[in-house]
């Protein structure tokens, strides 16, 4: 596959070589659509299609065991299969392909805001051109997609585009736009909007509620397993418990608006499993100060939302790091074929 490298630098010519290396959504008006002629056909969801295109070579080295050890895997920078990048081991087709099941991962208002991280976060080295793998085969009912790379984690239930909401595995959002160490208003980040909204919720809540959520202590450690874990005990600042019912379908709210870059459909099932779980009763939310709090003008830019069930940790300092992670819904996938279990 022909390289849009310049032979003397080792980077893109040309911001077009960056959008025709990983497709964009003008590109993608070019082409007929395959998402809609396979909707209008009734046919195989965008993975299966993806994962049908796949030569027995690549699929050898695509597609992992459902329990492989990096299943349950986060960073803010990883390759699940790193010799195997989107540019060099797959057709233009297959690109495409690829290109569409992330961008069906987020609301259609965010789909340019994600596509432009992504391309941003390459930071004009091919190298950094991400990579994708399945977990597991069609005949499994927790068959999975995921989709990694600098900043960027995706995972989809693959069997068809049902959107199940997000559980059970974690997924990774981030960027910094104009520069590593971003200023407090964080210009240009398509993630501050999360910052914003999370700081309405604070500024509604009484003084003393407030003082709770701010806490003394460091946010969570960002080693990949200690970032998603789940603690049970030891979870700082204002408890879910001890917000009032208006307050606590504000704060379900507020994740959901928080949420809004991601599929609507994943958005709806998530919070209806949180709010029929009543998670909201076993979560705590804190912030964190001092460096944590860009500028000093304590409009918070690290929190954490978790339970023993949930994690959701986003960091602002030096720039914004998301993670998220919560239950699955309950539902047993050996037991309940015709109902997909949760993805991220």
């Amino acid at each position: 596959m022909n390289s849009p490298l310049t032979a003397s630098t080792g980077k893109f010519s040309s911001r077009r070589d960056i959008l025709r290396a990983l497709g964009s959504t003008a590109a993608l008006a070019a082409f007929p659509s395959l998402q809609a002629a396979t909707a209008a056909a009734g046919k195989d969801s965008l993975p299966m299609q993806f994962y049908k295109s796949l030569t027995e070579e690549q699929r050898g080295k695509v597609v992992l065991p459902r329990d492989h050890a990096k299943r349950g895997f986060v960073s803010n920078w990883w390759y699940i299969c790193p010799e195997q990048r989107l540019h060099t081991f797959y057709t233009k087709d297959q690109q495409d392909l690829v290109k569409q099941i992330f961008e069906s991962l987020h609301h259609p208002d965010h789909r340019e805001k994600m596509n432009w991280q992504v391309q941003k976060d390459l930071m004009g080295k091919i190298d950094n051109t991400p990579a994708v793998a399945f977990f597991g085969t069609p005949e499994d009912q927790d068959f999975e997609f995921i989709y990694t790379g600098h900043h960027v984690t995706r995972r989809c239930f693959a069997r068809n585009d049902a959107a199940p909401g997000f559980g059970g595995r974690p997924i990774f959002y981030g960027n910094f736009a104009k520069a590593f160490r971003e200023e407090k208003d964080h210009a240009g980040n398509p993630f501050w909007y999360q910052g914003l909204r999370f700081n309405e919720f604070v500024s509604a809540l009484d003084g003393k509620q407030q003082e709770k959520i701010l806490v003394a202590r460091e946010p969570r450690s960002e080693k990949p397993a200690e970032v998603i874990a789940k603690r049970k005990t030891d979870l700082p600042g204002l408890a879910g418990a001890d917000l009032s019912k208006d307050q606590q379908a504000k704060l379900l709210e507020t994740m959901r608006r928080m949420l809004v870059c991601f599929r609507p459909g994943d958005v709806t099932a998530t919070l209806k499993t949180i709010e029929d779980k009543k998670i909201i009763e076993r979560l705590f939310i804190s912030s964190y100060g001092g460096e944590y709090d860009v500028g000093g003008d304590k409009v918070w830019d690290t929190w954490q939302i978790e339970g023993p069930e949930f994690v959701w940790y986003f960091r602002g300092y030096p720039h914004i790091h998301g993670y998220f992670i919560s239950r699955r819904d309950g539902s047993s996938p050996a037991s309940n074929a015709s109902r997909p279990p949760a993805t991220l």
